[in-house]
This record gives structure tokens, sequence and C-alpha cells, in this order.
């Protein structure tokens, strides 16, 4: 996820803001600077000489400032952008803008061009040479093709809106019409903004809200232009928009904006999960055959991670057990010192950290390498220091998680263990076709149905949270690849609710815990549509025969279990390899709404911090 912005004024850039236009991109890319901060950069078209001046540096805003120069800069046209890496690792060649081959076209990008590679090849065989790693920069080279053979700009665009797979929105700049700015939508959001001396186009209202709340939201399959004197778009589909009737009054304060109108981070990233799982979808490819094949030659396979990555890794442990009958163990990164005399050289040591920093994961690596243990990396964050020591690393696209609690990272992560577990098992075979084929179709559709599970129950979750707001205590019971996912459930109600969750394996009910249970304590069952459904009917009897309040996620049709629980989330049936990425979701939902009752701010739990980066 990055942010984007362009700017075209009627007058002069400081003769409309009093301050230079370049000033006015520095700080509309602060406020997107959320969306992504490992590298910025612009281009302004020289009023004088009609060139196009790029600047564009790794870093983040305030660090590369001086660098760039902003304030130095004005005119009437300018695009900005801040980056989030997908494609090529953060640098400065790799930063928006990117060019064609003669400098006259400039184009920033938020989201991934699926098929970039194939159109690359087919660039370079035409002669045009490419400066960077990303997939960005194919769109201004097929531009530059396209009015080589005589298309107006508008016709070359529409052309390449139709040869582009993937998600992603796009705004350019070009000196042979230096008094428009292009763009396109396809999944990834993008607004234009309207105001008496300047329109505005931006990855999201915070850009430019303290010009303008007038806005039009653009939907998938726009594309056209703004100019000081027209606005047009059209739709791949629909043909000509008529854009005066989509017209919309934001009623947003600049910190809601941030938001997109959510009151937390935490709540917004929640919902952000169906195009996060639908970025690292489409994102992967031939790391998970190498990540298969480096798996399989393995002797014994490790999975760490700290928090919500070690239940992420846990779960990948469960998965390439069940899947793949693979010999995989799964350990807390802190604990590492204990598997200094275990690690031999024939082992892979899988390391999940979403930022790609946590010390006790990027120790446990170093120690796993003093051993010759081959090392794969699932991080969130491109070029960060666990990826850098690792033999191969893997990545997931949810974008930047500014909440503590993470949410939409814990289930790409799920998803990318689920994709490994998958293939692996075709390669050895332990899970029948059937099975696999349907984990793949599943997959397919695994953003529509994470968002159909939110938008299902998060209305009677806002109101049962009120009632768990007034427990001290909880427990979370799972079987199989239920218990990372009660772990991640207590884990999240525990960090930001502030109430005791503990969740262990169903089967050991009896053996402690049940000690606890009393009249109303509630009780979280977490049941797939597997065979170990039914041994978990015997564990919720033991409950409610000490007056537990019962609650169940369990697989839509299980009647036996439905009619003993108190409280039931009837979830999408889906094979349990599956299910564990939507499972989680009202488990978030209720750790959410469970802390607003209580009163506190779930984007800033005490005592946290996102990224833990000390011993």
């Amino acid at each position: 996820m990055c942010g984007i912005i362009g700017i075209l004024c009627k007058l002069y850039g400081s003769k409309v803001f009093n301050k230079p236009l370049g000033e006015i991109i520095k700080e509309s890319l602060i406020n997107l600077e959320y969306r992504g901060y490992d590298s910025v950069g612009f281009a302004i078209i020289d009023p004088f000489t009609r060139e196009l001046v790029i600047k564009k540096s790794k870093g983040k805003i305030r660090e590369v400032e001086r660098r760039l120069g902003f304030s130095e800069y004005d005119g009437t046209i300018a695009i900005g952008h801040t980056r989030w890496a997908t494609h090529g690792k953060p640098s400065d060649i790799n930063a928006h803008p990117h060019v064609d081959c003669t400098n006259t076209i400039a184009i920033v990008h938020n989201g991934i061009i699926h098929n970039y590679m194939e159109l690359k090849k087919k660039l370079i065989a035409k002669g045009h040479v490419f400066k960077s790693e990303t997939d960005t920069e194919v769109v201004p080279h097929l531009i530059e093709e396209y009015l080589k053979q005589g298309l107006s700009f508008l016709e070359a665009l529409r052309k390449v809106v139709r040869e582009l797979k993937g998600a992603y929105a796009l705004a350019l700049i070009s000196i042979y019409e230096p008094d428009k700015i292009y763009f396109v939508r396809n999944v990834s959001p993008l607004i234009i903004g309207l105001s008496d001396k300047a329109l505005f186009i931006a990855s999201d209202i915070p850009a430019f809200l303290q010009h303008t709340n007038k806005v039009i939201i653009l939907e998938d399959g726009d594309f056209g232009y703004i100019s000081p004197t027209e606005i047009y778009i059209e739709n791949v589909n629909k043909g000509v928009v008529d854009w005066k009737s989509k017209i919309r009054i934001i009623d947003w304060t600049p910190e809601m904006a941030m938001k997109a109108g959510y009151p937390h981070y935490m709540l917004k990233e929640i919902h952000e999960q169906p195009i996060a799982l639908k970025n690292t979808l489409a994102s992967l490819g031939n790391e998970v055959d190498k990540v298969s094949k480096l798996l399989l030659d393995a002797d014994r396979i490790f999975l760490t991670g700290a928090g919500t990555s070690f239940h992420a890794a846990l779960a990948g442990e469960y998965l390439l057990n069940f899947m793949a009958g693979l010999n995989a163990t799964a350990f807390i990164s802190s604990e590492y010192m204990r598997f200094r005399k275990v690690f031999r050289e024939d082992d892979v040591l899988i390391a999940v950290s979403q930022s790609g920093e946590t010390i006790d994961t990027l120790m446990a690596v170093r120690e796993a390498r003093k051993k010759g243990v081959r090392i794969i990396a699932l991080s969130n964050i491109l070029d960060s220091a666990i990826p850098r020591e690792s033999d191969i690393s893997i990545y997931t696209r949810a974008g930047p998680e500014i909440g503590v609690a993470a949410t939409k990272t814990f289930t790409t992560q799920l998803l990318v263990f689920v994709i490994i577990a998958c293939r692996l098992a075709e390669l050895t075979e332990q899970e029948d076709k059937s099975t696999i084929n349907r984990v793949k179709n599943e997959l397919k559709n695994i953003n529509t149905i994470t968002q159909a599970v939110t938008v299902m129950y998060e209305p009677f979750i806002r109101k049962f949270s009120e009632r768990l707001a007034r427990k001290t205590n909880a427990f979370y019971l799972g079987r199989g690849l239920g218990v990372p996912i009660s772990m991640e459930g207590a884990l999240k109600l525990k960090e930001i609710a502030y109430i005791h969750a503990e969740a262990y394996p169903a089967g050991e009910s009896k053996h402690g815990p049940i000690a606890l249970v009393e009249k109303d304590f509630p009780v979280f069952f977490t049941i797939f549509d597997d065979e170990l459904k039914e041994l978990i009917l015997g564990n919720i009897e033991e409950m409610k025969a000490r007056g537990a309040l019962t609650i169940g996620l369990i697989p839509k049709g299980f009647e036996q279990a439905k009619e003993k629980l108190d409280v039931v989330f009837e979830m999408p049936r889906l094979t349990p390899y599956t299910a564990i990425i939507p499972y989680i979701i009202p488990y978030q939902l209720i750790a959410y709404y469970t802390s607003v009752a209580r009163g506190y701010d779930p984007d800033r739990p005490r005592n946290l911090a996102k990224t833990v980066t000390v011993e």
C-alpha cells in the first residue's frame, strides 16, 4: 500500500496556496505517510522549461526533505508518492515517480501489476530500457510505445488499462499535455478532490482534506484526466461517466480522514483484510516453489516468531504436519537458546516477523545460521533485517499496519502458510487431490469470504461485547488448527481489552484450567469442520456443567454444537486448512469492541509497542 497525490492548480501554485506547490505536495504526502514510508518522491513540470523535474529518495519524508528540496519547486502541476515497497527493495532508484525512456512521462502507482514481467519482456524486445526493479515502470513505457504509434495520450491510456492485470491506482503527467493529470483506478482506491482554485487526485482523502472536502470517489475500471477546465472520467465497462452526480461532501476531521472514517486504525485494518489477502494471493509467484523445494529437502523444519507471528508459525506447523506430513516444530523466538544444541546443517528455519526486525526472531535466525541451518523469512516489509539475513524471503502484501494489535498481517501470514502447505501436499501426496483442489478453490474466494464474515457478524459483536466487557477472565479452547487460532483470539482480548484470557487445547480442560470455571465464565470454542469437531462436544458439556457462558465459532450446519452453545457464530463451511483465515475475524472484532466498551484506545494498548527491537 502506497500514498499518491496529484495537484493541478488553476493558477501558479504559490498564488493558490501562499506557498510553493512542492511544499503542498510534501504536506499532502505527510498526511498519507501512514500508507507507506520507505521512500518518497515527486515530479513537477517546470513552468519555464516545460521539462519534468523528478526528485525521489529512500527514507521517510521528514528524513529526506532537505535532499528533495520540496519548497524549492513551484508550478501548476505535480504528482507525489510515499512508498510501501512491493516490487523492488526500498532504494532511491525504486522510489516513485518512474518515467519512460524519453523522460517526458512520469507516473506514481499504488498496488501491484501482476503481468508486469510479461509486459516488460515485450517492451525490452522493442528497445525500451528499464532503470528500476518495480512493476510500475512498465506503464510509462507502454504509454510511450503507443504514443509512437500516433495515438493520443487518452487513447494510449485506454489501451494500457485493458492490458494491465492486478490491483492498481495510477496518476500520470506528461510534458506533452502539461495541463492534465491522467489517472486509473482498479481495486486500489483513488479519489478526486474539487476546489475553486485546484483539483486533486489522491489515494486517500487526508491528502487534500485541509484544502477541500468535496470529492469524487472513483470506481474500479475508471480512468481519465483532470484539467483546469475539464474533468473526464471513463469506465472500461460503462463508457463515459457522469461525474457531477458522483460529487460528495465529506464531513470528516483530518484525523478521521486518515482512518478513512473509522474511529480507530485497528478497525480500519480489520476491514482492510479482504484487499490485503487479495494482494498477497496475487503477488505470490515462484518463491512458493523455491520455499517448497527447500522444505522438502530438509531433515527437520523449525518455525519461529513472537506474539501474533508465533501463532502464525504454530498454524504453519499444524499445516505442514497435517497436509504435507512433514516434521515441523514451532517455537517462541525468545526461547531460541534451548535449540543451540539441536539445530543441524540439514534443518530449515522459517522465521515469521511482520516487521522483519523483531529482535528475538532475528537472534534465533543468527543462532540457527551458526549451525548451518537454511533460513526462510516471512515478513511484511521488503529488505528488512530478517529477510536480508535469510536464504529465501517470502512476503505478505498487507501494507502498513498502524494499529499495535496485528490483524491483517496475521491473516496474510496464515494465507502464505496455507499456500505453501498446499503446494507441499501436492508434492508429498500426503493429502488427497480432492481436498487440495477444494483448498485452492476456497483460496480464490478468500477475500470475499472474509468480507462476508465481517459484514455478517460485526453488528452482533458490537452488542455482545458490551456484555463481555463486564468480565474479568475468559478461556479460548480448540483442537488441532483451532489451537493457534484460539491463542490469537485470547491474545487480542488481553492485549487491547485488558481481560485475562487464556487459550489451550480443549482436551486439557480437565487437567487443571476447568477449576477456574464458574457461573457465566466466558469460554470460547474454535471448531472446524474436521474429525476433531465431535471430540469437542464433550468439552462444551464439561464447561456448561460448571455454568460457563459458552460461545462457539462452528461450521455452518453443525447442529449438535449449535444446540449446546449459548452463543453461536455459524461460519462458512470450509476445509479447516482455509477456515483458519476467516475464523480469526470474529475474535478480532470481539477484542476491538470489548476494548471500546471498556473505554480503552485499541490503537494504543498500554505497555506495548508495534515492533520489539530490544531483547
